[in-house]
């Protein structure tokens, strides 16, 4: 056997049949699995791989949120001979397992990703090649010395630049299988360091954020059919020059788009006016706590001192929803902050809310920080999934953490809570919009698993845009007086 291992291995110097795999995240697969939610984007670091691949390679790319993963093929004629996996915290003992099975058959493996890069010797005893950081140009430079006979074990991130970087292998796509494919991304990383943040581990040794040239984000854009687009950028607005250039030549396109951006970033200048022109509707921003000791506690700079509510209203002007992010747990949250936060984001007029349980991942100061107390109650990296407790919490329990972090999802999307918020909004119109949105959400599981299991979901998307463009329920109308919409407290700042 270990001859014929060998001989497949050397065969294999020039790849011709490369399957890329995405393994499902742990949380994907228990009892309170939303399939929407791992059906809405698909594996695009992955694609933008393939892009660096030689046209005449047969490629695979399997998301197994989406799509059952057939490791049957490893060892067959006409199977791999290089598989490629992508991995994550709580993805990480599936990736593990994938990448032992096709390795006792004699088939090279490389992983690269969030946890390999903060974890390396941990996964590359999983592997033949690991690739820390971003892989834009290592796995070029890999494919080089693959072709040579000299393919190096590590390989880290080359010149952080997304210049002459081939475009992603959208062909491999299954658009079919999910809600968004027209999901891009423009630049790379976050101007911020927050220390809960993988972005210091996974972009350590150069620069921490970069973009696209403008005319490559457009040809980019340009090329993707229909109207929507979701940029996963961390921090859209995050270049004030880039943005505004490609704002500015979006406008006018006809497209309708979500991102996500800072407080801060809303607040200064005219940029998001510029980006609601190009056709922003919804975007995702990072407020994570109402606390100012735990906003400088954890770096979180960016949003100290910065009216929350303002920010909120200025984008309701604008006709842009907000779906905020909050995190509990940190040390200056008692088991009073989960009403307390939801009280005042229901008040704003949030339209969605995605909460997390504070989670301290290896490679990051968090980590380190808690590590050195002794608060980390243990390293099962499948329990790292911002929904359980894996640390001790400096004023509440675990168990009390736990259940908060359940109480906010589901007293944030009652329907008391989703008709309390939609009141906020000055106009019949735009509170239907933001019932439709809100619930559309999270009161239409059955509808949703069942479009994502029958391979329907791309039929929700008309819909989708259609709530996204009721821009016009949105009157320009001043915001209501401070007894609807309060001035963001000293304690929310």
């Amino acid at each position: 056997m270990a001859n014929v291992e060998l001989s497949r291995r050397s065969q294999a110097e020039r790849p011709k049949h490369v399957k890329m795999i995405l393994p499902a995240l742990l949380e994907a697969t228990e009892p309170r699995y939303r399939p929407i939610k791992y059906s809405l984007f698909p594996p695009l670091g992955l694609a933008a791989l393939a892009g660096h691949l030689p046209p005449d390679t047969r490629i695979e790319l399997c998301d197994e949120h989406v799509e059952p993963l057939d490791l049957d093929d490893a060892g067959e004629p006409d199977g791999p001979d290089f598989v490629v996996i992508q991995c994550y915290i709580t993805s990480a003992r599936r990736s593990y397992e994938i990448a032992d099975h096709y390795r006792r058959h004699g088939i090279r493996v490389a992983m690269g990703g969030l946890h390999p890069t903060a974890l390396p010797q941990e996964a590359g005893q999983h592997c033949d090649h690991l690739f820390l950081g971003p892989g834009d140009h290592s796995f070029g430079e890999f494919l080089t010395d693959l072709a040579s006979g000299r393919p190096k074990p590590i390989y880290h991130s080359g010149p952080r630049t997304l210049d002459n970087v081939p475009p992603p292998r959208r062909d491999l796509i299954k658009r079919t299988h999910y809600l968004v494919p027209n999901s891009l991304v423009v630049t790379r990383g976050c101007p911020h360091s927050c220390d809960f943040c993988y972005k210091d581990s996974f972009f350590e040794g150069g620069r921490g954020f970069y973009t696209q040239r403008v005319d490559d984000a457009l040809a980019q854009i340009e090329s993707l059919p229909g109207k929507h687009l979701y940029f996963l950028d961390d921090h859209i607005l995050g270049r004030r020059q880039f943005a505004r250039e490609l704002f500015g030549a979006m406008t006018g396109m006809g497209r309708l788009w979500q991102g996500a951006a800072t407080v801060n970033s809303i607040l200064q200048g005219d940029l998001v006016e510029r980006a609601a022109e190009a056709g922003l509707r919804s975007i995702f921003v990072g407020f994570e706590s109402i606390s100012d000791t735990n906003l400088a506690h954890h770096g979180k700079t960016q949003n100290l001192g910065r009216d929350y509510a303002e920010a909120i209203a200025r984008l309701r002007d604008l006709g842009v929803m907000v779906n905020g992010s909050f995190v509990f747990g940190m040390d200056d949250d008692d088991s009073d902050v989960f009403k307390r936060t939801v009280d005042w984001a229901v008040s704003v007029g949030i339209e969605t809310a995605t909460f997390h349980v504070m989670t301290p991942y290896p490679g990051t100061a968090l980590y380190d920080r808690m590590d050195l107390s002794g608060r980390i109650l243990h390293r099962d990296w499948d329990r790292y999934d911002t929904r359980q407790c894996v640390f001790r919490p400096a004023r509440m329990t675990p168990e009390e953490l736990e259940q908060g972090y359940w109480w906010a999802y589901n007293e944030f999307y009652r329907w008391s809570s989703i008709w309390k918020a939609a009141s906020v909004k000055p106009t019949a119109a735009g509170q239907l919009r933001h019932v439709a949105y809100s619930a559309g959400w999270k009161k239409l599981e059955p509808l949703w698993s069942l479009l994502v299991r029958a391979r329907r979901i791309p039929m929700m998307l008309p819909v989708l845009e259609s709530v996204l463009s009721a821009r016009s329920a949105i009157d320009s109308q001043s915001p209501p007086d401070s007894t609807t919409v309060p001035a963001t407290p000293a304690s929310i700042r």
